[in-house]
């Protein structure tokens, strides 16, 4: 696999921090989780429903394809494996609020004298700099500051988040993009960094092109009647008879495909619907007569008439119809574990693709299930100073 080579110290909880390393697991990363045993480990293992014990589906989905030791990083006999793991380790990845890295003495400076080439990522609401960086940050918190929910929902309704964690998810991602990058400079030139990514940045980021808009002019972005691109014609969700469907013409020849398809050749040489910026202008008009067409007939009618035009479209699907579609299951988007409780537990798999090679899927460890492996094959401890760490309580 791709990153069989590279030992990640996971210092996470939650969802942000483990969906980044997960991907990285899935590709080959042997990552450890550090699971503080005054808590119970991750947080994510008592997410309800579907849970168990120490385990539950929430935790599954975040955490397959990784190990587990249970120790206190705080305690010196903690601290002391911790450091151990730091000289044979490329990376040591968090999601801590982002004055805690310094507090646990986790960043590169803290232990570049350990090993110089290690990769310090920090995954925190706010960053480890600037007036927020000790307060904690949670996605929904994140959609509502950077403005996301402003602009989700119809016109004249209350604010929205989307449905989907979708701050944490991409800061996930932008933490294992940050994470490769570092560790190709370290590998190249034998010296480490800290990747210091956040939420924030990251919801912000993710304004794009409406933030241009914006920062250069006078443009202020607005939510939109049926979820509507902000600026091109037709490009959002209609009604059929039956149910919704999502129509998308973001090139000349998509409109003129669909005119064609909808029995109405003459649109695109009437000078209300000419080109993107006419069809803008005039978009109730042109609006109000493509939803009169497709409220007449099903669903399926139109996107069977629409594909074989070449017309970008697609249903709205509830999560399981998406989860039952047949390009899912062709691209193995839902693979399977086995669990000792759950049994054989069903879950998407990572988009990540690098070459043909397809990952082994493993359940998520239970709480410490590979303190054999890390303290005694990796780290070659003897059995009595194993026994001393599980006496100081620094691991258990």
């Amino acid at each position: 696999m791709p990153l069989e080579d590279v030992r990640i110290i996971a210092v996470e909880q939650y969802g942000a921090g483990p969906f980044g390393s997960v991907h990285l697991a899935d590709l080959g990363a042997e990552v450890i989780k550090i699971e503080d045993p005054s808590t119970g480990g991750d947080v994510g293992r008592y997410v309800v429903p579907e849970q168990h014990g120490e385990d539950s589906l929430f935790f599954e989905t975040f955490n397959r394809n990784k190990r587990s030791l249970s120790l206190d990083i705080s305690a010196p006999e903690g601290r002391a494996v911790f450091e151990d793991l730091v000289r044979v380790s490329d990376v040591v990845h968090s999601n801590l609020r982002g004055d805690v890295p310094a507090k646990l003495r986790i960043r590169y400076d803290d232990l570049k004298h350990l090993n110089p080439a290690i990769v310090c990522s920090s995954l925190s609401g706010f960053g480890m700099t600037g007036p927020r960086s000790a307060e904690p940050g949670y996605d929904y918190v994140l959609q509502g500051m950077a403005g996301w929910m402003d602009l989700t929902g119809e016109p004249g309704g209350p604010p929205t988040k989307s449905g989907l964690s979708l701050v944490d998810y991409s800061g996930g991602l932008v933490a294992a993009a940050s994470i490769l990058a570092a560790l190709h400079a370290a590998r190249r030139d034998g010296v480490g960094a800290d990747c210091d990514v956040s939420l924030f940045d990251t919801a912000i980021s993710m304004l794009t092109y409406p933030a241009a808009w914006q920062l250069n002019g006078d443009f202020e972005p607005r939510r939109t009647h049926h979820s509507a691109h902000p600026s091109l014609v037709p490009f959002q969700a209609f009604p059929t008879g039956d149910g919704w469907i999502v129509v998308a013409c973001p090139k000349e020849k998509f409109f003129r495909r669909l005119a064609e398809a909808l029995g109405h050749p003459e649109w695109p040489d009437d000078p209300r619907y000419r080109d993107f910026a006419a069809r803008r202008r005039n978009a109730d008009a042109l609006l109000a007569e493509l939803e009169a067409v497709f409220a007449t007939a099903p669903s399926e009618h139109w996107l069977d008439l629409l594909r074989s035009a070449g017309v970008p479209c697609g249903p709205v699907n509830t999560v399981a119809e998406a989860l039952r579609d047949p390009h899912t299951a062709a691209r193995g988007m839902v693979v399977e574990t086995d669990h000792p409780h759950f049994g054989t537990v069903r879950q998407v798999a990572s988009p990540l693709r690098v070459g043909a090679q397809r990952p082994r899927h493993t359940r998520a460890p239970r709480r410490d299930e590979d303190a054999d492996y890390v303290l005694g094959e990796l780290l070659g401890y003897d059995a009595e100073r194993v026994e001393r760490l599980r006496g100081a309580a620094a691991a258990r």
